[in-house]
């Protein structure tokens, strides 16, 4: 993954069906750092640090996304995963801005707040 985080455990890369659907299925498209990140895990689960990270695979996206009204809730964001408890992570699709936010899965735009300008740096700038 180019970073040493042994707590966190990637999945296999996503296949290149996955993304396609992903992609097609979108309106907007996600950071290029997430879906190269998607080409080399298919999202996975562990610690980076302190903070428990669960990131979901590119097939579970879209029905995730469904599933928590995020298009009715917080039509500008996407979630891409959770710290496995009452926050998830998610991207402004809105804008052509890669900046990851922290949202809690209620009240989820009222509360987004950033963590990272980016989907790299937030792993990066993580404390292993």
């Amino acid at each position: 993954m180019g970073h040493d985080f042994p707590e966190f455990q990637p999945n296999p890369p996503a296949s290149k069906e996955a993304l396609f659907a992903l992609r097609t299925a979108l309106s907007k498209p996600l950071p290029s750092s997430y879906m190269a990140f998607l080409e080399r895990a298919n999202g996975g689960e562990g610690f980076i640090g302190e903070r428990c990270l669960q990131l979901w695979r590119a097939e579970e996206l879209i029905k995730i996304n469904r599933g928590y009204k995020v298009a009715e809730f917080a039509p500008n964001l996407f979630l891409i995963g959770s710290d496995g408890g009452g926050e998830a992570y998610a991207f402004d699709v809105s804008a052509d801005d890669p900046t990851l936010f922290e949202v809690p899965f209620i009240g989820m735009w009222l509360h987004a707040k950033a963590v990272a300008d980016s989907f790299d740096s937030f792993l990066a700038t993580i404390p292993s």
